[in-house]
């Protein structure tokens, strides 16, 4: 068996990731609007519940404003996350798929200091590197494999 390509694969702001927050935000509203059109008059509750869709609106926007930009790097031994920006952030680390959509992946890249990061990787951002990049997230290091298939001792 083959260890997947050295690969390495651009990352920003999801549009699956905005999206779905822009639906959750807007299904919020519209029960937040049809609760106060059922209320007859907007009381302090209904008051607080806009206050709070507006609020959680506001700290979607922000967080994917603020998505994380860079490139992740895998190497055949393991995954490297280089920052985008002045502060250059470097960080090596283990990386789990936790969501498959076949054209779009959320992985987390936990760092060897304990930090973790969320990632979105989507299709779009490089579709020539897309399979290379799959096969790398699902495939095992070269170190791991080397050990799995070294001979048992006696």
């Amino acid at each position: 068996m083959h260890s997947a390509p050295s690969v390495s694969y651009p990352v920003g702001r999801s549009r699956v990731w905005g999206l779905t927050l822009g639906l959750v935000w807007l299904g919020g509203a519209l029960l937040t609007g049809l609760w106060c059109a059922q209320a007859g008059s907007v009381g302090w509750r209904q008051g607080l519940a806009i206050a709070c869709v507006l609020a959680g609106g506001g700290v979607a926007v922000a967080s994917w404003l603020a998505s994380p930009a860079g490139e992740l790097q895998w190497d055949g031994v393991g995954w490297c996350w280089l920052a985008r920006g002045v502060a250059g952030e470097q960080v090596a680390g283990l990386l789990t798929v936790h969501l498959d959509l076949q054209q779009c992946l959320l992985v987390r890249l936990r760092g060897a200091a304990g930090g973790r990061r969320w990632l979105w990787l989507e299709q779009r951002r490089r579709p020539m590197r897309w399979d290379d990049l799959r096969r790398a997230v699902y495939s095992r290091a070269r170190a791991a494999a080397d050990e799995a298939r070294a001979p048992l001792p006696g």
